[in-house]
């Protein structure tokens, strides 16, 4: 038996709150929604929607003595009513909203079949750890919030807690840097930066010494293709780390209009990069796999057209919008330790679509057109076209190089998120410095001194019979 008695409303709209009388012998669980704007109310199954969950279990009601017993769900805004305030807070409560849940005044706890609150939220920043908690008045001198006894697991735009008592809740979104990690974080990410300009800058003189010394690098055409499409890749690399660096530098002292145009900027040699690689990609496949003689008048012409102009038009809508301005990211102590000139908090969208969703689409492109180089390439082997003059280091050199002009590198900043994170981003500072490394290698070995062998370890389909291969003029 379950009597409603109505959702109570105070004067102020700050408290919201719905008492029942629910029979000790209750057959099922007890159901409830939640949201700041409607307060609780009972449903009767776990229905879709944008408001909270909460489920009481029927261990509650059944070890009650009385026939009926009282329950009280209150959801109240906290900001408003200046209740729940921690000395040291170590995050930001969810939509200043905390729910409370009360059982005859009765203390309960140690429940075999814990309590279950669904908390709605938009999709996280991945700098944001979500932690379910409850108001524990003997944390601390004023009372605190504590996570004893609550577990939580995180899934898109929800999060549910598992506590094993009754009292107040709430979800404290925590960042999930530490102020020590934040700048050892960025730190790493300035030292990687340097690394990173240093082997370009090798890279590109060294390609210059090629087409200075060498006849070969100036008359033969796929030759000359193959290093301008590479030398744009590590050009645009260049400059997304010059960007950062001088992003880095005067970010935090930057006019609002200067700072939107080196977020523009960033995000436009960011965009470049990623653009580069699919075009290594595609360059990749039409070279190993179509290898049909097809003629493409002004090719390299045509992909850097492509490979700078892309992004340009990306970034132009992107600004027309006002996406860019200061990005600050706070530590645990709500400490400023990182200002960026980026795209803006308020279009977080803009970062998934054109960042975590183009580079998604560019890392599976470029991942399935390498198993059908590496297929291609095995087939090759084992049907005897290719005999002897590729060592099995050089073959090695050849698959790391592919993977660091295909981007593999990139994909472990995308997968950073929750207490991964710091993880994550150390590798990535780490293994993007070390692509331009890896790229200056590569084509030292592979390029120089011994022009009869490049072919042989990256473009012998081309060598072997070169009215199959892709001309570019």
């Amino acid at each position: 038996l379950v009597q409603r008695a109505g959702p109570t409303l105070n004067g102020t709209d700050r408290l919201r709150a719905l008492h029942l009388n629910v029979g000790r012998d209750l057959a099922h669980d007890l159901l409830f929604s939640f949201s700041p704007d409607q307060g609780p109310m009972t449903i009767s199954s776990m229905e879709e929607g944008t408001a909270g969950k909460i489920r009481l279990p029927r261990e509650i009601f059944q070890s009650l003595g009385s026939q009926a017993a009282r329950v009280v769900v209150t959801v109240l805004n906290i900001q408003q009513l200046g209740l729940f305030e921690e000395d040291n807070q170590m995050g930001q409560v969810l939509d200043d909203t905390v729910v409370g849940i009360v059982v005859e005044d009765m203390d309960i706890s140690g429940l075999r079949d814990p309590v279950r609150l669904t908390f709605a939220h938009r999709q996280l920043p991945p700098n944001v750890i979500p932690l379910c908690v409850f108001w524990d008045p003997n944390q601390g001198q004023t009372g605190g919030w504590n996570t004893t006894g609550c577990v939580t697991v995180t899934g898109g735009k929800k999060t549910d807690c598992s506590c094993n008592h009754l009292t107040f809740f709430t979800l404290l979104l925590n960042p999930a840097l530490s102020r020590f990690m934040a700048q050892t974080v960025v730190a790493v990410a300035n030292t990687s930066c340097g690394v990173a300009v240093a082997f370009s800058i090798f890279t590109i003189a060294f390609y210059i010494f090629l087409r200075c010394n060498y006849q070969q690098f100036r008359s033969e055409e796929s030759l000359r293709t193959n290093l301008g499409l590479h030398m744009n890749l590590v050009s645009s690399l260049l400059l997304l780390n010059l960007a950062f660096l001088l992003n880095s530098g005067v970010s935090s002292r930057a006019m609002p209009g200067l700072c939107s145009a080196l977020g523009g900027l960033t995000h436009y040699c960011l965009l470049c990069c990623f653009t580069w690689t699919v075009l290594e990609g595609c360059h990749l496949y039409l070279l190993f796999v179509k290898v049909l003689g097809t003629y493409i008048h002004h090719y390299l012409a045509k992909l850097c057209l492509v490979g700078w102009g892309f992004p340009a038009l990306v970034v132009a809508v992107a600004g027309a919008i006002g996406s860019y301005g200061e990005y600050n990211i706070r530590t645990t102590d709500h400490q400023t330790v990182v200002h960026l000139c980026w795209i803006n908090s308020e279009h977080v969208l803009v970062h998934y679509i054109t960042n975590c969703g183009y580079f998604g689409l560019v890392f599976l492109f470029n991942t399935v057109i390498f198993g059908v180089v590496a297929w291609k390439n095995c087939h090759l082997w084992s049907t005897g076209m290719v005999q002897g003059h590729c060592k099995a280091w050089r073959v090695a050199l050849a698959v790391v190089g592919l993977f660091c002009l295909l981007g593999v590198t990139w994909a472990l900043t995308f997968l950073s998120y929750g207490s991964s994170s710091v993880l994550m981003l150390y590798l990535s500072a780490i293994l993007n410095s070390l692509q331009g490394l890896f790229i200056f290698i590569w084509l030292v070995v592979l390029y120089y001194p011994k022009m009869e062998e490049t072919t042989n370890s990256l473009s012998h389909i081309t060598k072997n019979d070169r009215t199959m291969a892709v001309s570019q003029g």
